[in-house]
């Protein structure tokens, strides 16, 4: 029995960030930071070309002995991502080329010295011989008869192709059929620091121990021993600080497999720290997107059905653990968002090409989806003549249905999307929005206002991905909690912290059940020797699962430490109770900091029959269902558009926002500030490119534009609490929900600037060129009109 705590620091408290103290003061321990007596480096020869045969690969003899190619390593399995869903074909990928390379930056020989700088020298010195081949970069082309194979043995180069087709047929006579053709620009993902991995051997331990930036490193250990035949007990993956991860340090890296099979042999620690010319071109891209989407609806604004035909450019491989699969798999089911609809009908294929294999990036697929849906959802509007808002609020799921279930069984646990959209519409003034249209602006720039609203199904647990047939299904998920013998608190968890606050956060769950303070509870986690086993973080679970194993374990803790309080107060165990980090009874307390002293250094006082596991608990948890939470969020923005430049201004930005019952709202604060800093890149700026042959057309960030301080407006946040009636506490994911709404609301609020002049952007990102060459082409058409 416990009651909660009083002294404003657990769920629900805005505490600043623990974890910020030594980030701030430089005192973070990055991969970079971990320097080992007799550590080399290594550096990879990288293919040039996107589509080659290796004839041969020349290393000067004097090199030889620290050079390393796929003939060198023995014993070593290439990556093998899998998948169980119905006609997945599996890509073996080499952790060093064989045969031939599928994509620009693809390793061929590993080459190791002192620094890395010269181990660069000795890369440099490495001839290649290849034989060129016709590369497919455009995935659309690359599923026409006769394109170039990436994969021969498949015989086409198609992953994975779905269909998802209920009650098509009742919405096909509906009056507003509305068709566009929607895409979003491949991006990379750019944390600040980018992946890395130290490995050294622990003699001791009989391990090889892999110091690597992961955000699941209990899954890495899995994926390193398959690769490298070795018991999983063997390898121990240490997860330091993590400078951001956002999914791209959620898989298996080839670079990984290579140290750990090198170390087995040079017996001195190895390290490899990725360069952002290696991020940008071979490790990074994400959300190539293209999407035939048509909508049919009534002349009131309702929808009757959704029909679409979507891509995604999934690379040359398939990153472990299942990285082709994810994006185009799930628009088939998440395509509807959060709208009730009868009829829909997805066919989604994921398309192999020579690019660097597309990877799992904040929001995954549901940012392209959101643009697409939200995009067209404006068109049905300006069909009917209707206003955004009034479309959206016709369609949307009501309070009142909940919980849900979709059109594709998408169970949404509770929320109320109407109030949401309807809160953005105060908050933004859409009324003075429209009458500042009507007004026009004195510089002649034209205003715009977009909306835009997305749900995001999150902590997905194993009724979800039991059916993918992957090697990362979740299940329980456990957490430790134990006494130290002065009082202080650690809690132990198998995932990792890449910027979610989750030393702050985890504590105050902590601290709602226990009442010890934030200051004294420490988080142990990223250590798969000292932590349980969890498939890690992603997928905006680690609140819903780690916060629910804490509590659990906490819970148990603190009913052992009640039956030691009742025995010292001399009081019936039903008359006491755990509050405020004491065990308080009908006539006196007792701290858990005595009682933690007692446990270990007073074993004598201890009450007869007391639970022989004394103060430390390992416990698991699952939501009462685990199908996932529902966040969801309406964002609103008004921006203005220079027609003759090109140059969009945002002037004003709302997000309303539901991520139930909400842990740390400062930190939530965080995550959407972040989030939208990511989702604004995507609207406007980001855009990794490629030629016909495959070539990465960025490959620096003078190159590649990320959005700064000077371009991420600051939003107004508006918090909703809906708790999720199946978790504890009632929390819902929200980590990535930031990034998922911006680019459909900044398209939408430049469409409705551009929409007198004949202007409609489907594209992302919207650049200054794609906004003017838009415009001139309008009015290029409407001159051949009146010519006419």
């Amino acid at each position: 029995m416990s009651a909660r705590s009083s002294s404003g620091e657990g769920v629900g408290a805005r505490l600043p960030r623990k974890e910020d103290d030594r980030l701030m003061r430089g005192r973070g321990q990055f991969v970079g930071d971990i320097k080992l007596p007799g550590m080399q480096d290594v550096a990879f020869v990288r293919s040039p070309l996107a589509h080659a045969r290796i004839r041969g690969i020349s290393i000067p003899p004097a090199d030889r002995h620290r050079v390393f190619i796929a003939a060198d390593l023995e014993g070593v399995k290439p990556i093998r991502a899998v998948s169980g869903l119905p006609g997945f074909k599996v890509s073996e990928q080499p952790v060093l080329a064989t045969g031939k390379v599928r994509q620009v930056g693809e390793l061929i020989a590993m080459c190791v010295a002192p620094t890395r700088a010269e181990a660069e020298d000795i890369a440099a010195r490495v001839t290649l011989d290849l034989d060129e081949l016709p590369a497919v970069s455009d995935m659309i082309a690359a599923r026409a008869p006769g394109a170039p194979l990436v994969h021969e043995h498949w015989g086409d180069n198609v992953f994975l192709e779905t269909l998802v087709d209920i009650n098509m047929a009742a919405a096909l006579d509906a009056p507003i059929k509305v068709s566009r053709t929607i895409s979003t620009a491949r991006q990379c993902m750019a944390p600040i620091e980018g992946r890395g991995v130290v490995v050294h051997l622990d003699h001791r331990a009989d391990q090889m121990v892999f110091h690597t930036a992961s955000q699941m490193p209990h899954i890495v250990r899995t994926g390193l021993a398959e690769c490298l035949g070795l018991e999983e007990g063997r390898i121990r993956i240490v997860s330091p600080d993590v400078g951001g991860g956002f999914g791209y340090k959620a898989i298996l890296l080839a670079e990984e497999v290579c140290l750990g099979w090198l170390a087995q042999r040079c017996g001195h620690p190895l390290r490899w720290l990725e360069d952002r010319r290696e991020h940008l071109t071979a490790n990074a891209n994400c959300r190539e997107h293209h999407y035939e989407i048509t909508l049919y609806a009534d002349r009131d604004g309702t929808l009757r059905g959704v029909e679409c035909e979507a891509t995604v450019d999934s690379g040359a491989y398939s990153a472990y653990p299942f990285s082709a699969c994810l994006e185009a798999a799930q628009v088939a089911s998440i395509l509807p968002g959060p709208y009730d609809f009868p009829a829909f009908r997805c066919r989604t294929w994921s398309v192999a090409t020579n690019k660097c294999p597309i990877l799992p990036y904040r929001g995954v697929a549901r940012t392209g989806v959101c643009f697409a849906l939200e995009l067209a959802l404006d068109a049905v509007a300006a069909a009917a003549g209707l206003a955004p808002e009034v479309v959206r609020l016709k369609n949307l799921v009501r309070p009142e249905q909940m919980p849900f279930n979709n059109i594709t069984a998408k169970h949404f646990d509770s929320g109320d999307y109407p109030q949401a959209l309807e809160r953005a519409l105060i908050s933004i003034d859409a009324a003075g929005v429209r009458a500042r249209q009507a007004r026009g602006e004195d510089d002649g720039r034209r205003i715009g206002l977009g909306l835009s609203i997305y749900c995001e199904q999150a902590a997905h647990g194993t009724s979800v991905y039991s059916g993918w047939g992957i090697p990362m299904v979740p299940g329980f998920e456990q957490a430790g909690a134990r006494f130290t013998p002065d009082g202080g608190l650690e809690l132990r968890i198998g995932a990792h912290s890449h910027g979610q606050g989750l030393e702050t956060t985890l504590a105050q769950v902590a601290h709602e059940i226990l009442g010890v303070p934030v200051a004294r509870t420490r988080l142990v986690h990223g250590d798969t020797a000292m932590t349980p086993y969890s498939t890690g973080s992603w997928g905006s679970r680690v609140m819903v699962m780690a916060g629910g194993a804490v509590a659990t374990a906490c819970t148990e803790l603190a009913e052992r430490a009640r039956r030691i309080g009742a025995h010292l107060l001399q009081a019936d165990l039903t008359d006491v109770r755990v509050a405020d980090g004491r065990v308080i009874g009908p006539t006196g307390d007792v701290s858990l900091s005595q009682i933690a002293h007692i446990w270990y250094r007073r074993p004598q006082d201890l009450p007869p029959g007391v639970d022989a596991g004394g103060l430390e608990v390992t416990a698991g948890y699952k939501p009462v269902r685990d199908s996932g939470t529902f966040s969801y969020a309406a964002h609103a923005v008004v921006l203005a558009v220079d027609p003759a430049l090109g140059a969009v201004e945002i002037l004003d930005y709302v997000i309303v926002e539901d991520g139930g019952t909400l842990v740390n709202p400062l930190v939530v604060d965080g995550q959407i500030y972040g989030g939208l800093a990511q989702g604004l890149g995507t609207a406007l700026y980001e855009e990794m490119r490629f030629d016909a042959a495959g070539q990465p057309l960025a490959s620096t960030l003078a190159d590649y534009l990320l959005p700064g301080a000077a371009e991420v407006p600051e939003p107004r946040i508006d918090h909703m609490e809906t708790p999720s009636p199946y978790t504890r506490f009632g929390v819902k994911g929200i980590g990535e929900g930031g990034a998922i709404a911006p680019p459909a609301a900044v398209a939408n609020a430049i469409n409705d600037a551009l929409r007198p002049l004949g202007v409609e952007m489907l594209h992302s990102p919207v650049t200054p060129r794609r906004i003017v060459d838009a415009i001139l082409a309008a009015r290029a058409a409407l001159s051949r009109r009146d010519a006419a």
